[in-house]
């Protein structure tokens, strides 16, 4: 009796751990609640807010953005590093990810500085949701940069070199990049 087989497509994988997809969705369903509550702010607020947002450097958050977004290519270029066993390419990438977003810190604590040195505090509402979101962000960015510097340790031992890990702080690390690019577009740019 002749058998046919059919031929079968590879099984694709979801990158990364289960669980830091639950984390990153958890993630953007709490900073969806931020945003539609600012909307709502200036929704009942448009003066104010845009009043208040004049005083934003604009310069400050293109130069962010860039930043991450840079970041964002050299975390992805790691996972791809770390996929071809190229573990030497896959921890200089990840330091060069990692310092965009030390990079990125220090802008921000520079315009929040210079923000809060200008008078322009939490007692206006704009700034309140400002320093809020962009602070909540901030913790974000820190917790990728140990989630990376965990990425280095784990390159870094023959016996522990798990590409799951390495695709795991990348998505959470994207997630982090993605958030920045919806935050720069409402605080800084949307009119």
């Amino acid at each position: 009796m002749l058998q046919l087989e059919v031929p079968t497509a590879p099984r694709t994988r979801l990158p990364g751990d289960g669980h830091i997809w639950v984390m990153v969705l958890g993630d953007l369903v709490i900073f969806t609640g931020y945003f539609i509550i600012f909307m709502v702010y200036r929704t009942m607020n448009p003066a104010e807010f845009l009043a208040a947002q004049q005083h934003l450097n604009v310069n400050i958050g293109v130069i962010n953005t860039v930043v991450l977004l840079t970041s964002s290519w050299f975390v992805a270029r790691s996972v791809l590093a770390a996929r071809a066993g190229n573990h030497r390419s896959a921890v200089r990438f990840v330091y060069l990810g990692a310092a965009g977003g030390v990079l990125f810190m220090i802008l921000k604590s520079y315009e929040w500085a210079a923000k809060i040195g200008a008078g322009h505090t939490n007692s206006d509402l704009f700034f309140s949701f400002y320093y809020v979101i962009t602070g909540v962000h901030l913790v974000h960015v820190l917790i990728g940069l140990i989630a990376l510097g965990v990425v280095v340790r784990e390159l870094g031992n023959p016996s522990r070199r798990r590409p799951a890990v390495v695709e795991s702080a990348a998505i959470y690390w994207h997630m982090v990049d993605l958030l920045w690019v919806i935050i720069f577009g409402l605080l800084y740019v949307m009119r």
